[in-house]
């Protein structure tokens, strides 16, 4: 059903645009959005072709047949070039992360705190981390030397530790794990779900091509077959 893939790839692409919303303070690259705009416009454009295969196989169009084939050669080939780039993407996330997060962490302000700082919160508490490597990070911060209270923030706190205050005197309240390398499996994460959508569709999208060939090849070699769809007689 070419209307339900285009939904599902469609469904992919949007959920790669929210979650990096999410994480984009972490990665500073938007060429990694690429894939996700790709396969969005492969996923209209598969609700177009659902419309072109049917009308063309009701009427055993040739002309409408031949078209279809054609632009599942392309989504094919656009489908290939997002697994490629979703590879090449997926790669770059690790240097990316370890490039951007020591400067968002830098710039961390609890007191009044920006969309970075707020990032870092929301990261903390979603993956269940503290710092970049581990919560002793912390202490290397101008935010933590400023507020000179020997605590990290609150967004670090476990969440079984109801009496947790991000004090440093009480690290088993604190998160243990590092943040950088939970973000990066994330993102990388995010990349093999368009990734696989991709693959799926690509193998979906040449069975598609094959099918439609054989019916071409059905009507171009044997002419009874012609006369019966144009309700022609043999002479």
């Amino acid at each position: 059903d070419p209307q339900g893939a285009a939904g599902i790839l469609c469904y992919v692409g949007a959920y790669v645009f929210i979650t990096y919303d999410d994480y984009d303070h972490f990665f500073e690259d938007v060429y990694t959005l690429i894939p996700a705009v790709v396969i969005i416009a492969v996923g209209a454009l598969l609700f177009i072709i659902g419309l072109i295969g049917c009308c063309a196989t009701i009427r055993e169009s040739r002309c409408g047949l031949a078209t279809f084939v054609i632009i599942l050669l392309l989504v094919f080939v656009t489908e290939v070039v997002v697994v490629v780039l979703g590879y090449i993407y997926r790669a770059k996330v690790e240097n990316e992360v370890d490039r951007s997060i020591q400067k968002v962490y830098k710039t961390y302000n609890g007191t009044n705190p920006d969309a970075a700082s707020r990032a870092i919160d929301y990261v903390q508490r979603q993956l269940h981390c503290c710092g970049i490597h581990n919560y002793s990070d912390w202490e290397n911060t101008d935010w933590f030397k400023e507020t000179k209270n020997q605590s990290v923030p609150l967004s670090c706190c476990r969440e079984t530790a109801g009496s947790c205050n991000g004090s440093l005197a009480h690290p088993s309240d604190l998160y243990a794990e590092g943040c950088e390398a939970l973000v990066v499996k994330k993102l990388q994460e995010i990349m093999m779900h368009v990734i696989w959508a991709a693959l799926a569709f690509a193998a979906i999208q040449l069975l598609g091509m094959l099918c439609a060939c054989i019916v071409l090849c059905r009507r171009s070699r044997d002419p009874a077959y012609e006369l019966l769809i144009t309700g022609g007689t043999y002479a």
